[in-house]
C-alpha cells in the first residue's frame, strides 16, 4: 500500500497523509453509519458512555464532539480496520503484531466545533516503546476551515513536553508559550474523503475550532505494536482488570499477527500523566478541567 518513500517520510517527519485508502463502497457504508450514530444522538441530553455532546446540542440541531469507540457500537468499524487497505498500512508502520489501543469518532460540528488543543499522545500513555501511532480516516472533504488536523514535524524525536497546567495537574495540553513549542513550524492536513492522515505518537499536534458551515467528521485509530505495553502510572483502563480479563481483553484488540508476552523495553522519554485533572471523561473535558492554556485565541 504504501512506497517506500511514504514509509521514510513517515519515520522521519512523524507524519504521513496518504490519499485514497477507503474504496468508494467502504467510504459510502462508513458515512452512512456516521450519520446513523449522530442522528441517534438527538434522543441524548448530556453526555454518556457513547457521545460527548458539543455546546448547543439539541435533538433539533445535533452537536457533538466525539461519538466513542465506534468499533464496539457498530462491527464495521471493527471489520475495516482488520480487513482493508488499512490493515496493510499498520503493517508496513508497526509491524506483523499490531494492537488497536481505542478509536473514536470526531464530529466538529459546523461553525465553532471543539478544537483540540496542541498536545502529544504519547503524554497520555507511555508504553515500554513507543512503536504507536493514530490515524484519522477523512469522512468528508476537509478543508482548511473544517479545523483540520495540524501536526508539527519531527517533533516526534525531540523530547516530551509538559502537558502539566499552572496548577501542577496533567491538563492533556502543552503550555504554547513553551520554548520547546514551536508552532511557527505547522504543517495542516487537508484532503479529500476516504483519505487518511497518520502521526506518530510522539508528534506534537492539534486542531482548531471548525469555522466552516460544513461538519468535520473524522475516525480515528490508535494502534500499537503488540509488544508495547502500557506503563503504570498511564491512564490505561487494563491497569484496573484482573489478569485473565487483561488478557482476554489483549486478544479482542488484536488488529494482524499475534499477541506478544515479551514487552520490547526501549529507551523512550516518559513523563507520567500525573496528578490527574478533576474530570477526565474526554480529552475536552480533561483540557478544560485541567486549565490548558489555548493556542487557538
Amino acid at each position: 500500500m504504501l512506497s517506500k518513500e511514504q514509509i521514510e517520510f513517515y519515520f522521519d517527519q512523524g507524519y504521513l497523509l496518504v490519499e485514497e485508502v477507503l474504496t468508494p463502497e467502504e467510504l459510502a457504508t462508513l458515512q452512512e453509519l456516521t450519520y446513523g450514530l449522530i442522528d441517534k444522538s438527538r434522543s441524548v441530553s448530556e453526555s454518556n458512555d457513547v457521545y460527548d455532546l458539543d455546546k448547543g446540542h439539541s435533538a433539533e440541531n445535533p452537536k457533538l464532539t466525539r461519538v466513542k469507540l465506534p468499533h464496539k457500537q457498530h462491527p464495521y468499524f471493527w471489520e475495516i480496520i482488520k480487513n482493508s487497505r488499512m490493515t496493510e498500512v499498520l503493517r508496513q508502520l508497526l509491524g506483523a503484531n499490531v494492537l488497536l489501543q481505542t478509536s473514536k469518532l470526531n464530529a466538529k460540528a459546523p461553525g465553532g466545533g471543539a478544537a483540540v488543543e496542541w498536545h502529544q499522545d504519547w503524554a497520555f500513555y507511555p508504553h515500554t516503546n513507543d512503536d504507536i501511532l493514530a490515524f484519522g480516516v477523512l469522512l468528508e472533504d476537509v478543508g482548511p476551515k473544517n479545523g483540520p488536523l495540524q501536526v508539527i514535524p519531527e517533533s516526534h524525536k525531540g523530547p516530551i513536553l509538559s502537558h502539566n497546567s499552572e496548577s501542577g495537574v496533567f491538563c492533556g495540553a502543552v503550555d504554547p508559550n513553551d520554548p520547546e513549542f514551536h508552532l511557527d513550524q505547522a504543517v495542516t492536513l487537508t484532503g479529500k474523503a476516504g483519505s487518511m492522515t497518520i502521526h506518530h505518537v510522539r508528534t506534537l499536534h492539534g486542531s482548531a475550532p471548525n469555522v466552516s458551515d460544513r461538519a468535520r467528521l473524522m475516525l480515528f485509530y490508535e494502534c500499537s505494536a503488540a509488544d508495547a505495553w502500557p506503563l503504570m502510572g498511564a491512564g490505561n483502563y487494563m491497569q484496573r482488570l484482573p489478569q485473565a480479563t487483561q488478557w482476554a481483553d489483549v486478544l479482542e484488540r488484536l488488529v494482524t499477527g499475534e499477541a506478544v508476552l515479551e514487552p520490547r523495553m526501549e529507551k523512550v522519554p516518559v513523563r507520567l500523566p500525573l496528578p490527574p485533572a478533576s474530570d477526565v471523561s474526554s480529552i475536552f473535558q480533561l483540557q478544560k478541567s485541567g486549565g490548558a492554556k489555548s493556542a487557538f485565541n
